[in-house]
């Protein structure tokens, strides 16, 4: 088979990373584009693309929320305008398109989401009637049913924006605080501005949050298997249980679904990996939470039956029911 690699042409050509404009993707990709850079010995150049969930300001769950991020990258990927792209997994769909590969995961960040209030507030010091900003299903669902069970008073408000817009609504006074992810402000350098991280126990994080996901041509063999350099086998089974799970519930990244897995040791040796998931109605009415704990999964293909045996408990629970118009 032909090797299409950019690896394979002149060394001093600049290997072509797209990423979003963002802040944050650029901060991302800058991190993968040093990485790549001391694997291959290449320069690396970033090349901004512009995506639809980028210019449009409806909310996530109206424009569809799955691959809004994403198609835009994955087309210059397949024109040859870029050699590889860096997504936050958790945007991107579950099912990998022909013709790309996923050729690494590196080490997950925090998966928790942040809070970031005013007056340096955590989450329980919220007066009654807090105005809580976030774009996502899934944080609404979690944030209303827990204070439906804690006798607390909050109103969840949808938002959308970049951070600094996010994070404005609060020093604006319109908000009382924003629920954004952790590693995102992590990236950015700007932990110092959160007032308390929420715990998976209170909010479950989005599918593959906290994690990033490199993409490139299925013909560029030599690069796939320098970026496999950046992979992280631990991340990759969690994200795998985790986004199986998001599959065979056929949910988008826009429902209110939240999953996490993590491994849990013995002492010094690693033996299981936990899969918690949770689908929700945003009022916080109706919460389907449950969780399924497994041998470390020795393949792939384990850990992604770990999280379809978890989604298949959880419809049998009701959870169909709360996602409201399911992923085709």
């Amino acid at each position: 088979m032909t090797d299409n690699s950019p690896l394979g042409g002149e060394t001093t050509t600049p290997l072509r990373l797209g990423t979003r404009r963002s802040k944050l993707a650029m901060a991302q990709s800058g991190m993968v584009a040093d990485a790549v850079r001391e694997v291959t010995g290449r320069a690396v150049e970033l090349v901004e693309i512009t995506t639809y969930g980028d210019v449009s300001r409806e909310q996530l769950a109206q424009i569809g929320g799955t691959g809004v991020f994403v198609a835009a990258l994955r087309e210059a990927l397949l024109s040859g305008e870029v050699d590889f792209a860096v997504h936050s997994l958790k945007d991107l769909p579950t099912t990998q398109p022909d013709g790309l590969v996923l050729a690494a995961v590196p080490v997950r960040e925090d998966p928790r989401d942040a809070l970031v209030a005013r007056d340096g507030l955590a989450f329980e010091q919220l007066p009654s009637g807090a105005r809580i900003g976030t774009g996502s299903p899934r944080r609404m669902a979690q944030l209303n049913a827990y204070a439906r069970s804690h006798g607390l008073e909050i109103e969840t408000v949808a938002i959308r924006g970049n951070v600094d817009t996010r994070i404005g609504f609060v020093r604006s006074g319109e908000l009382d605080a924003v629920v954004l992810a952790a590693a995102g402000l992590s990236r950015l350098g700007r932990t110092d501005e959160v007032t308390g991280f929420l715990p998976a126990d209170t909010v479950l994080p989005a599918p593959g949050q906290g994690a990033l996901a490199i993409e490139c041509a299925a013909g560029s063999t030599d690069l796939a298997a320098a970026l496999a350099e950046l992979d992280d086998p631990y991340t990759r089974v969690a994200v795998t249980a985790e986004r199986a799970l998001l599959n065979a519930l056929e949910a988008g990244c826009s429902a209110p679904v939240g999953a996490l897995a993590d491994f849990l040791a013995d002492g010094q040796v690693v033996n299981e990996l936990r899969l918690r998931g949770v689908v929700g109605s945003t009022d916080g009415a109706s919460l389907v939470q449950l969780s399924i704990t497994g041998p470390v999964p020795t393949s792939l293909d384990d850990a992604a039956a770990l999280g379809r045996e978890l989604a298949a408990e959880m419809l049998a629970k009701g959870a169909a029911g709360l996602m409201g118009e399911r992923a085709l």
